[in-house]
């Protein structure tokens, strides 16, 4: 496959200065992309002087968003530059730089519109804590049933998207932890959505802003929210 030059690399960051030099060394180093840019989310640490120290572009939003807003003002950033298409990766270095392409492969291709890369299919061993793999299992299991088709990891940040999926997303993105949510959308609009397997390993320093009980608040937010979309659907169908 040949690499479109339109493609933006936007990376979400918030207080991630252990993580973020390597995680551009990669980007930098292992790939041919180039256009990158840091959504800084009102971080406090190091994490922008590290950016502009390796000369790599940062938006800096004035406050903290939250992941929901910093990845809306990425695409909201690719839109407004004119991008063709848009990859997110997380900066705490557990996405591998190598699998951008493959990732990209299915949008570039038009056999998709979104590509989520899955750290729990194409044979990956990825494990994690097990109270995060019991709640991706729930999670996966209620996102499959709505959208009518497999979903192994609906909590995965990496994910690759076209003109027209960032245009959406410049007119509504989930708040708070919306990785799920934004895949009931994207179906609920038409999109052709796609899983790639790709490599994941342990973030590369510092720790998760999740705790666990926010994973069970996050768990059981957007269960509710799940739950309230399958009853109006019901309604919809009884009232056809």
């Amino acid at each position: 496959m040949s690499l479109p030059e339109k493609v933006l690399i936007i990376v979400p960051a918030y207080n991630e200065q252990a993580s973020i030099r390597g995680v551009l060394s990669r980007l930098i180093n292992e790939t041919s992309f180039r256009h990158v840019v840091i959504i800084n989310d009102g971080s406090t640490d190091r994490t922008a002087d590290i950016v502009r120290e390796m000369g790599v572009d940062i938006l800096n939003l004035p406050f903290n968003l939250g992941i929901g807003g910093a990845v809306q003002a990425g695409y909201k950033y690719a839109r407004r530059h004119g991008y063709d298409y848009v990859v997110r990766i997380d900066a705490d270095g557990q996405h591998e730089a190598d699998s951008i392409e493959r990732l990209l492969e299915p949008v570039v291709t038009g056999k998709a519109d979104v590509a989520i890369g899955s750290r729990y299919c194409a044979g990956n061993l990825y494990r994690g804590a097990l109270a995060r793999r019991a709640g991706i299992i729930i999670l996966s299991y209620v996102v499959s049933s709505i959208v009518g088709s497999r979903v192994t990891d609906p909590t995965s940040g990496f994910c690759a998207v076209n003109r027209e999926v960032i245009s959406a997303f410049c007119r509504h993105y989930p708040d708070d932890y919306p990785e799920v949510e934004s895949i009931i959308l994207l179906h609920r609009m038409g999109f052709k959505i796609e899983e790639v397997g790709v490599k994941m390993v342990e973030r590369m320093g510092g720790k998760s802003s999740i705790t666990f009980a926010e994973s069970f608040y996050y768990m059981t937010k957007v269960l509710l929210a799940v739950g309230v979309e399958l009853l109006r659907k019901s309604r919809r169908m009884e009232n056809q």
